[in-house]
């Protein structure tokens, strides 16, 4: 996780441009990759990416230390791809999706790494039948790497309710892979 300097906060809160484009620089790649698992689409993700950023420097003389900074934007992003999600029509599958995903699942190169086109793709076909809760907290724990207790602080949920959206998410992605033939 990234660590910013407690001066730059500072400078932020202070109406510093330059230490906010710091900030930005330092938090782009994870909240661009947290809006595209969270979106599935580019252009929305770079959308979502924005109003983050506009949120943050809107609010950031509220960021008062009680989690950490990353904890904090994470929270901001999390909300703004939330917002998205519910305000947008339902997310479905393309029909090339399920060929995208056979051909990486048969990929036995290790050194592959998806480009985002591929990604939004297996993650459109995975991530079509889970709720917004669900795929925020599968998204935040699996693809993030996030701890539990980390996800209950960015969601606002109890830890209960993590727990059981991320249960739900894997058996919903765990079923769409065996119809998909996958055991």
């Amino acid at each position: 996780m990234i660590k910013v300097d407690n001066d730059i906060i500072e400078k932020c809160k202070s109406g510093d441009r330059s230490a906010f484009r710091t900030l930005v620089l330092a938090y782009q790649p994870m909240l661009y990759s947290l809006s595209l698992k969270m979106l599935c689409h580019e252009e929305d993700a770079k959308d979502a990416l924005q109003d983050t950023f506009l949120k943050v420097w809107q609010n950031i003389s509220s960021f008062d230390g009680r989690c950490s900074f990353s904890t904090w934007v994470y929270t901001i992003a999390s909300r703004v791809c939330l917002d998205r999600l519910r305000s947008a029509r339902h997310l479905l599958p393309l029909p090339g999706d399920e060929d995208t995903l056979r051909d990486y699942a048969d990929d036995t190169d290790p050194q592959r790494s998806l480009e985002s086109c591929e990604w939004v793709r297996i993650a459109r076909l995975l991530a079509d039948r889970l709720s917004a809760k669900q795929r925020l907290v599968f998204t935040l724990c699996h693809f993030e790497g996030l701890e539990q207790a980390e996800v209950v602080q960015i969601t606002g949920m109890s830890a209960d309710k993590v727990k059981k959206n991320l249960y739900v998410a894997r058996q919903t992605i765990r079923e769409r892979l065996k119809q998909l033939g996958y055991e």
